[in-house]
């Protein structure tokens, strides 16, 4: 039986312990540095048994799922132990500044910086769910410095899960995770903080909460230990984004005032063309 070490037991690396057992027959040990993740992972089925380290030496498979701001620390540590045939693969949303900080490690090659483009607003072991991945994309990042050997097989996990693999390079990647997933989350941060500030009755929030503002600012609820480094890891492409958002809030804010109604119309339609994007 093949060996998988997951190091973060949270949503996305509980949910890949769930389907590499379920897909791929993985007996899968666990790393975290929350004890009652461990044992909550192992009740339910995600992990067989904690590990250290050490046990990455005899692994064919290391899974980094540990906020984005101790990523590029914690796969130079795992490649410290790896053995001739263990590939190592992280799934943080921000990839440039770990491919820099991992460039260097003389077991570099054993590295694939990968972003499975999937989640919920919900996070720990308890929401590690079965399927979480299909039909989703896998980005690769920067596979010239992986071998050849390691990221043929991140590919086939990919494939594995039913994902869809994109290859991209890390900056590219930041930029185009900051408008299409980063600001989401800012977005639905901000609407959550406006409401609870200016309606300060909570039952009135709860009954006349309709399925449009739920759907949302659904990702408000996410968790702040994982977004508040996505943010700051990706700042630059996170400011472009919202200095491009906050243009369009204010421009859409003066239709408003002065009642330009055939510019809201086009505006409105003219976004609507997203619906052939995003069938």
């Amino acid at each position: 039986m093949k060996t998988a070490v997951i190091i973060g037991l949270g949503l996305i690396g509980g949910s890949l312990g769930l389907e590499l057992k379920k897909r791929l027959n993985y007996k899968i040990l666990g790393i975290d540095n929350n004890a009652a993740h461990l044992q909550k992972a192992i009740e339910l089925g995600i992990i067989d048994d904690e590990a250290t380290y050490e046990a990455i030496a005899t692994a064919e498979l290391v899974i980094v799922a540990v906020p984005v701001n101790h990523i590029a620390a914690v796969v130079c540590k795992a490649l410290d132990y790896v053995g001739e045939n263990t590939l190592v693969m992280d799934v943080g949303s921000v990839k440039n500044s770990i491919c820099k900080a991992v460039a260097a490690h003389p077991h570099r090659k054993h590295f694939v910086a990968a972003h499975p483009m999937a989640g919920t607003e919900h996070s720990g072991p308890e929401a590690a769910i079965y399927d979480l991945f299909d039909g989703k994309v896998m980005a690769l990042c920067e596979i010239d410095d992986s071998g050849w050997q390691f990221y043929d097989r991140a590919i086939d996990i990919a494939k594995t899960l039913n994902m869809r693999v994109k290859i991209m390079h890390a900056e590219n990647h930041d930029l185009h995770t900051a408008y299409v997933s980063h600001l989401s989350h800012v977005s639905s941060f901000m609407l959550g903080k406006t409401v609870l500030e200016i309606e300060k009755d909570e039952s009135q929030i709860f009954d006349l909460a309709s399925t449009g503002f739920a759907s949302t600012v659904r990702l408000a609820k996410s968790d702040a230990h994982m977004w508040c480094p996505i943010f700051l890891e990706n700042k630059t492409n996170v400011l472009k984004a919202l200095d491009e958002y906050i243009k369009n809030l204010q421009e859409f804010r003066t239709m408003i005032a002065d009642e330009q109604a055939e510019a809201i119309y086009k505006t409105i339609h003219d976004i609507n063309y997203i619906r052939k994007i995003l069938k």
